[in-house]
C-alpha cells in the first residue's frame, strides 16, 4: 500500500477510534476498546484481524512467541491498544518490532485510558 493510503486509512482509524473513546470515554479495560474499535471499523467497511499472531524468526527457526498484534486493519496497519495511566517508551518499541517482524509499514499506538483521545495517539513507522 502506497503512502497516501496508508495516510487516508491511518486517519480512518484514528476517526474510528475517536468515535469509540467519545462513546465509552477513559477507565475501562482494553478488550473493550479492542472489540468495539473492531465493530467500528467494520461498520465502515475495513477488514479486521485480531489478537494475530506476529512469528519470530531466528536464523530460519521460528521461536515461541506470545506476540500478537491488537488488530490489524485492510492487511496494512498494526493497531496496538492500550488503556493505561502512562505511557512507556517501550509500548512503541514493541510496535515498532511487530511492524518489522510482520513487514507493515504503519502501526498507531492508541491509549484509551486519556480524556482526550489525540493525547494517547502514536504514529510508528517502518521504512515508509
Amino acid at each position: 500500500m502506497d503512502k497516501n493510503l496508508l495516510n487516508s486509512l491511518s486517519q480512518e482509524i484514528i476517526g474510528a477510534s475517536i468515535e469509540v473513546h467519545s462513546i465509552i470515554g477513559p477507565g475501562m479495560l482494553e478488550n473493550i476498546y479492542s472489540k468495539a474499535l473492531a465493530y467500528e471499523l467494520r461498520l465502515r467497511g475495513h477488514k479486521v484481524e485480531m489478537e494475530v499472531p506476529i512469528p519470530c524468526i531466528y536464523k530460519g527457526v521460528a521461536m515461541n512467541t506470545a506476540y500478537r498484534a491488537d488488530l490489524i486493519v485492510d492487511d496494512a496497519i498494526i493497531v496496538e491498544l492500550k488503556a493505561t495511566e502512562n505511557d512507556s517508551p517501550l509500548y512503541s518499541k514493541q510496535l515498532f518490532s511487530y511492524l518489522r517482524l510482520a513487514d507493515k509499514k504503519l502501526g498507531l499506538l492508541i491509549n484509551f485510558n486519556r480524556k482526550r483521545l489525540i493525547d494517547g495517539l502514536t504514529r510508528v513507522v517502518n521504512n515508509i
